[in-house]
């Protein structure tokens, strides 16, 4: 027991060792599983936050840290594993290699951080005789270009001169003269290259009189004239040209029509298809039947 005495004495009573109301809240919120975690993760994030502050407050000190940053950056950027030394040009001709190497005009060595493969690429697919274009970073420094090159298939007789046309009509190149591809068929006219597909198809029908085609001729970006040797022009219809021109091949290979003197055949009406005789064979053909010589020469 405590002495009467002690009991007595006023500091003594007023010693509560109940908790206050204030340390009563603290410890029911410390019990508080979010009040913990904002206590130990968001406490330390505001002290660093508010460092952060302190020190990018003073340009200088920020100038200081940015200009750290990027020096480290460039150093691990050049260093010898990352570095482009060699171009590798692959799936072309060798001038078109060399107007690849000319597009580009890269001043190598450099990192490979500082190439930008899809501007490249694209730089390269803007040439007319690349079709796609493959750009990677191989081991051992080299930048190697893989390309599809565009195949001519038909040369366009324009105002502008000659030039080469892949499949899909799109430019190849320019050509000088005639001769340096006579391999390939001849069109002219505008448009022609919108409707190359037609105009292959007709190359393809004429076949069996391949040896005598000269070329097609677009005709007001609708239809096409056939032009044969000894100036002989067939004029096929707007629709359904290569069904035309299928009939008149098949009653040449029973009368050999195209064999005998006439200029020009229009098969634009296919109820009615027109002949133009020379005038040579016109006056003859008249005069076998008792007629005076005409000046026209239309049949």
């Amino acid at each position: 027991m405590q002495p009467l005495g002690r009991r007595a004495d006023p500091a003594y009573l007023r010693r509560d060792p109940a908790p206050s109301r204030w340390q009563y809240r603290m410890q029911r919120l410390w019990l508080t599983p979010v009040f913990r975690g904002l206590f130990r993760f968001g406490g330390p994030v505001v002290v660093i936050g508010l460092l952060g502050l302190a020190i990018f407050a003073s340009d200088a000190r920020r100038s200081a840290i940015l200009q750290s940053f990027a020096n480290l950056q460039q150093q691990f950027q050049q260093r010898p594993e990352f570095r482009v030394s060699l171009m590798s040009v692959e799936g072309a001709s060798r001038d078109l290699s060399d107007a690849v190497r000319a597009k580009l005009a890269l001043r190598l060595p450099m990192s490979s951080f500082d190439l930008d493969l899809a501007a490249l690429r694209a730089k390269i697919e803007a040439l007319d005789a690349v079709a796609s274009a493959e750009l990677r970073v191989r081991s051992g420094g080299v930048l190697q270009v893989l390309l599809t090159e565009r195949e001519p298939v038909m040369v366009w007789r324009k105002d502008t001169g000659l030039e080469l046309l892949d499949k899909t009509g799109h430019r190849v190149a320019s050509l000088i003269a005639r001769a340096d591809r006579a391999d390939l068929p001849l069109v002219a006219g505008e448009g022609a290259d919108r409707a190359l597909g037609e105009a292959m198809q007709v190359f393809d029908a004429a076949a069996p009189i391949a040896s005598r085609l000269r070329g097609l001729v677009r005709v007001g970006d609708r239809r096409w004239d056939l032009v044969l040797d000894r100036n002989q022009t067939i004029r096929l219809p707007q629709s359904n040209p290569i069904a035309a021109l299928e009939r008149l091949l098949a009653l040449d290979q029973a009368e050999k029509l195209l064999d005998r003197d006439i200029l020009s055949i229009d098969l634009r009406n296919q109820d009615r298809p027109a002949l133009r005789l020379a005038p040579f064979a016109l006056n003859e053909a008249r005069a076998a039947q008792g007629l005076a010589p005409s000046a026209g020469n239309n049949l």
